[in-house]
């Protein structure tokens, strides 16, 4: 590598940390799962061990992080986390930079993994890139003319807490990984002796990892929640082309990886619900980085800040 880079991903269940170039190529990775009663303090006792490790073959010039919360990206402060204490408020752009004696910049990993599918990934070569990541919640991200939209701090782009009806149910309730658990327990109670219950077996948690194959085997409770995740997703992005007419919509997170089952429903539900000037509306693509999509971000986002001076340190 001419200049290293490096990439780190926090988010509510993993953290990854990535050196690789400028172009968003990953040469080496460190992932863990996050310990959610270690809280804030956890994560960073963890990067403090895996960052000299990570650099001890090559010496980066930057770092770039996506953080799963809302942030201030001028400041590199982490305004909270959702799932994890002991980051309210927390100044990560200045530690990390004290620790690594690095520039950085810190954003919302959403809005990360919207400028690495727009620079690296299934956006590449749309001017305008909207991103929505289906995990464990739902975030979005918007990237335009090879940057990242910015609205006032801490946060914009947050197609999560779009509402869908007066009641308060949100696309987060409705479309999130949790959610889509949720659903499916409640479905396996119903069918007992559907396919759905035979996948799923009797441990509770990720049941969502089960939908692919009960699709596959044409089981109609699966088509029907997969039906209902995807029409719900398709009208709150409705909203999203009104407003923004994004040239692409990508689709990641873990969810994603249902594929093309997936995509087509989505893209199948959107049409009807948009504009007649605007149809047959933005181009519906699956992810290209994949689970990649924050840390590929997360160099590219390094790669914009300037040069560090050569006394650098991880220790």
């Amino acid at each position: 590598m001419a200049e290293a880079y490096l990439g780190i991903e926090i988010g509510g269940t993993k953290l990854q940390v990535v050196l690789g170039d400028g172009r968003g190529h990953i040469e080496r990775r460190e992932r863990f799962q996050v310990v959610a009663a270690e809280g804030g303090e956890g994560i960073r006792n963890r990067l403090r061990e895996v960052l000299p490790v990570l650099t001890s073959a090559h010496a980066p010039v930057a770092v770039g992080v996506g953080f799963g919360g809302p942030v201030d990206w001028r400041s590199g402060t982490i305004r909270c986390s959702h799932q994890i204490a002991g980051w309210a408020d927390y100044p990560l752009g200045d530690w990390l930079a004290e620790v690594t004696g690095l520039p950085v910049r810190v954003e919302n990993d959403a809005n990360v993994a919207a400028f690495g599918e727009a620079g690296a990934g299934a956006g590449r070569g749309f001017r305008t890139v909207f991103y929505v990541t289906l995990g464990s919640g739902v975030g979005g991200g918007l990237a335009v003319d090879g940057g990242i939209y910015h609205g006032a701090a801490p946060g914009e782009v947050e197609i999560g807490h779009v509402r869908l009806d007066r009641s308060g149910a949100t696309v987060e309730s409705r479309c999130s990984g949790w959610a889509v658990d949720r659903r499916l327990r409640q479905l396996v109670e119903e069918h007992p002796a559907g396919m759905l219950a035979q996948v799923a077996g009797d441990r509770p948690g990720g049941e969502a990892r089960h939908l692919e194959k009960a699709l596959t085997a044409g089981d109609t409770a699966a088509e029907g929640l997969l039906a209902e995740v995807t029409g719900d997703l398709a009208f709150g992005l409705s909203h999203v082309v009104h407003l923004l007419h994004p040239e692409v919509i990508v689709v990641g997170g873990g969810l994603s990886l249902l594929g093309e089952p997936l995509r087509a429903a989505v893209a199948c539900a959107l049409e009807p619900l948009i504009m007649d000037a605007f149809r047959p509306g933005p181009a519906v693509r699956l992810a290209g980085l994949g689970e990649d999509a924050v840390p590929t971000g997360a160099l590219l986002l390094a790669a914009t800040l300037p040069l560090a001076p050569a006394n650098h340190r991880c220790d």
